[in-house]
């Protein structure tokens, strides 16, 4: 299954994010759409692809490494009433800490990820 994917859509003290989304129906699709995400070797060697998922009004989300970010996704599908859906957040760390902007950041790249579904 592949995922749409907006590159590059925020930088800040040398780290890059992208955002990724498709429909999924199970935990398999989830793992599975990870998997072809991840074939490609940018996001292999990301430092960070945070996931939320809802399947049948159950959420499910992965951190990987960026703590809390995937709550925010998970709220953000939640509160779009989106289902069967996953949203993955790619963080390339560019070596200076974000503190608490990296949760903006990952706001806004789940934001540029609905308006483009619109």
């Amino acid at each position: 299954m592949a995922l749409a994917t907006f590159d590059r859509i925020i930088s800040d003290r040398g780290s890059t994010y992208a955002v990724s989304g498709g429909a999924v129906g199970s935990q398999a699709d989830i793992a599975a759409a990870l998997a072809e995400l991840k074939k490609a070797r940018r996001f292999a060697k990301a430092t960070h692809n945070s996931w939320a998922a809802r399947i049948g009004g159950e959420g499910i989300k992965a951190d990987d490494g960026e703590a809390g970010a995937g709550a925010i996704i998970l709220r953000m599908l939640e509160s779009e009433g989106l289902d069967d859906h996953l949203i993955v957040v790619t963080r390339w760390y560019g070596g200076k800490h974000l503190g608490g902007d990296r949760f903006r950041h990952v706001i806004a790249a789940v934001r540029h990820y609905l308006a483009q579904r619109r």
